[in-house]
């Protein structure tokens, strides 16, 4: 698909690789409000060619992902809070089938293939595009980054957690715990140093945006702040330095039920031991409209999970892979107390198995099965976070 993938399963031995990367038209039907994407967009291509409409669907928040790993996982971003997972907002897929089949999935057509596709990876065909309800936003939105200091950390993850416990689905706000990178909006003394981030996007009006930023805005003294007007295709690619290819990745995840102090408490030490400067431990709020759709509604699932955080290891060099990777599986395991008992699939990491697969699908694993033993009963689409076929 041209994006990337954390598992590293794009490509294999002995087998064969399709590149999409070259299938990257956008067609917006601006009176439906629905996008037409094929499989090998990345999500700034989609964001585009929406936002010359003043309209956007829910994708994720770096602009060089795939929008079909995306999707096929589930997907969620700054208006998951909004409008659910991105695969809460297709309206149909086009996909060829193990046998070579051109199908055609939707709600009223193959509807089993459609519910496995919202959410259970590539584990049914291969996808060559995808039909997005679109929603009012933008062009531009308040929104970016603000930064404090070390000495604020704690005080600024109480702030945090008492800002989200009553923020409206419009606001969503990430916090990322990491060391200052060079960045122009930093000051020079703080490069390097331990900060608190947070991504900030208020997706409704302008004038409840700056409202709804102005206690974090105010908070402490931040040591950056480039929370302001600005383009939403702008927030979609602020985070694309922080992902950049050919360095070396590490990630472990987990959905929380909620965001109490105590979560946020337990992820300072492993903050402070951190040991890659471009590290770093994220959580993003969820809930809101996911909980308004039923448990099963799509193979998606998780409609419990209020959060995700994420221990996102990243570093240059080999000789440093065990010590990165011992600290980001250090930290998940204490974290990871605090989860729901799920995690997302797209945050997997290509070690993970079976029972972590179980984790990502809960109770819609066995339909799922099911629906691969009808699809692709002979596991040809098996390099991925793989469901093998039930018995038909």
């Amino acid at each position: 698909g041209g994006g990337h993938n954390i598992a590293g399963l794009a490509a294999c031995d002995g087998g064969l690789m399709l590149d999409m990367s070259a299938m990257r038209g956008v067609w917006v039907d601006r009176e439906r409000q629905v996008a037409r994407a094929q499989a090998g967009c990345l999500l700034g291509d989609v964001d585009t060619e929406t936002q010359l409409h003043g309209l956007a669907t829910a994708l994720g928040f770096v602009s060089a992902t795939g929008i079909a790993g995306l999707t096929l996982g589930g997907g969620f971003g700054y208006l998951t809070r909004r409008f659910g997972w991105t695969s809460d907002n297709v309206l149909g897929m086009d996909l060829v089938t193990a046998e070579g089949r051109l199908e055609r999935a939707s709600p009223s057509e193959n509807p089993d293939l459609f519910w496995a596709l919202c959410g259970g990876g590539g584990n049914f065909g291969v996808l060559t595009g995808f039909d997005y309800r679109l929603h009012r936003l933008g062009p531009e939105i308040i929104a970016g980054a603000i930064a404090w200091r070390g000495d604020d950390i704690e005080a600024v993850l109480d702030h945090y957690q008492r800002l989200t416990a009553q923020a409206p689905a419009e606001l969503t706000c990430v916090l990322v715990l990491r060391f200052a990178p060079p960045a122009p909006w930093l000051p020079a003394d703080v490069h390097g140093k331990p900060v608190a981030v947070m991504m900030v996007c208020h997706s409704g009006a302008l004038e409840e945006g700056e409202r709804a930023a102005a206690p974090i805005k105010s908070f402490r003294k931040p040591a950056g702040d480039v929370v302001q007007r600005r383009p939403y295709t702008s927030l979609q690619s602020m985070l694309d330095a922080t992902q950049p290819k050919g360095r070396r990745y590490y990630w472990k995840s987990e959905y929380l039920p909620s965001l109490e102090p105590a979560v946020l408490a337990a992820a300072l030490p492993h903050f402070e031991a951190m040991p890659s400067p471009l590290s770093a431990i994220v959580f993003f709020p969820l809930g809101e409209a996911l909980a308004k759709e039923p448990p099963g509604g799509s193979a998606a699932g998780n409609r419990d999970a209020r959060w995700v955080f994420n221990v996102t290891a990243s570093w240059e060099k080999p000789e440093d892979d065990a010590k990165n990777v011992e600290w980001a599986r250090g930290a998940w395991q204490d974290l990871r107390r605090f989860s729901t008992g799920g995690t997302y699939v797209n945050f997997l990491n290509a070690e993970e198995g079976d029972d972590r697969i179980r984790a990502a699908y809960g109770p819609n694993l066995s339909r799922l099965a099911a629906v691969k033993g009808r699809w692709d009963p002979g596991n040809l689409f098996r390099v991925n976070k793989n469901i093998p076929p039930a018995a038909i």
